[in-house]
């Protein structure tokens, strides 16, 4: 089922309209904005509840054509599969800075996703004029900025201190998605320190740190050693599953292991790869924004790479 319509270029002040219009006026589920940045642009700031698409560099050396299916475009199943069966309109897709639809080069993110809905999706499309960089300048209120919102609900970690107190403890878990937050033990066996990032859920991967709150949370342990012959690799998939279901049923994670460093690192390194499809290089870097003192092992960096070549080149 396609669109069968051109895409409409809009104003930042029409999509403003758009967005403040309220919900029950929609015959759909309302509006939906997909953002086309790379998702480290897309975490440090985009419009408030859009979404990335993402279109990495894996995948486009693997596609024999111009043409792409949006589930290579579309990294969330289920939003995937709302777009597919018609419940949002309009569509409004965003990239960085294009005045208009003529500028759009057919290789461009932007141009594979206008294709791809007007192909597989019945909904009204709209093209931002001037991209999230014009809209952000005129509308900072309707946008998220790391640069001035917090990226925990905790203090931010200190990077040099005079305390006792080693650095992986210090302050509280870190946000990394609105569900995921990578933390120490020591911020596992806080209930304050759960409680003020509404955790719900805490996923140990360890041998030895206890579940310090069994029956107040949903646990899951991983047991992993830090050594360079543990085999993390096996725990991706048990891992993102639990994840998922935490997400799904509204609640919020935490990924521990004893200093949140290595092990803990791995595990939301790979959620990250496997549902926003990305690479390693790129998944690093934004988890090291937010917690500078992650460092998996060796080993478990090989296994994130053999991880990489096989989810990327799915599809």
């Amino acid at each position: 089922m396609a669109s069968g319509s051109e895409p409409l270029e809009i104003t930042g002040s029409e999509l403003v309209h758009i967005l403040r219009t309220p919900r029950d006026q929609y015959t759909s589920d309302g509006c939906v904005l997909l953002d086309c940045r790379p998702f480290l642009d897309f975490s440090k700031a985009h419009i408030c509840e859009s979404r990335n698409v993402n279109w990495n560099s894996m995948l486009r050396r693997r596609s024999k054509s111009s043409v792409v299916a949006l589930e290579w475009l579309i990294p969330d199943k289920t939003l995937l599969a709302r777009l597919r069966a018609g419940r949002f309109s309009p569509l409004v897709v965003v990239d960085e800075r294009s005045g208009s639809l003529a500028e759009l080069k057919a290789e461009s993110v932007a141009q594979m996703l206008l294709t791809a809905l007007q192909n597989e999706v019945q909904a009204h499309i709209c093209f931002l004029q001037c991209g999230f960089e014009r809209f952000s300048e005129v509308f900072p209120e309707l946008c998220y900025n790391s640069g001035s919102s917090h990226l925990s609900t905790m203090e931010p970690e200190k990077a040099v201190t005079g305390r006792s107190t080693p650095a992986y403890d210090q302050g509280g878990p870190v946000e990394l998605l609105p569900f995921l937050f990578l933390g120490s033990a020591l911020h596992s066996s806080r209930r304050e320190t759960l409680a003020a990032a509404g955790i719900t859920a805490v996923l140990n991967v360890s041998s030895t740190c206890p579940n310090v709150y069994e029956g107040e949370f949903q646990y899951l342990r991983l047991t992993v050693e830090d050594t360079l012959a543990a085999d993390i690799g096996a725990c991706f998939h048990t891992a993102i599953a639990f994840i998922d279901s935490v997400k799904q049923s509204g609640g919020r994670v935490l990924v521990h292991c004893q200093a949140g460093i290595s092990r803990s690192a791995t595990i939301c390194l790979a959620y990250l790869m496997h549902t926003q499809r990305v690479r390693l290089d790129e998944a690093f870097d934004f988890v090291k924004q937010r917690r500078r003192v992650i460092s998996p092992n060796l080993a478990f960096m090989g296994q994130l790479l053999q991880f990489e070549t096989d989810i990327l080149c799915q599809g």
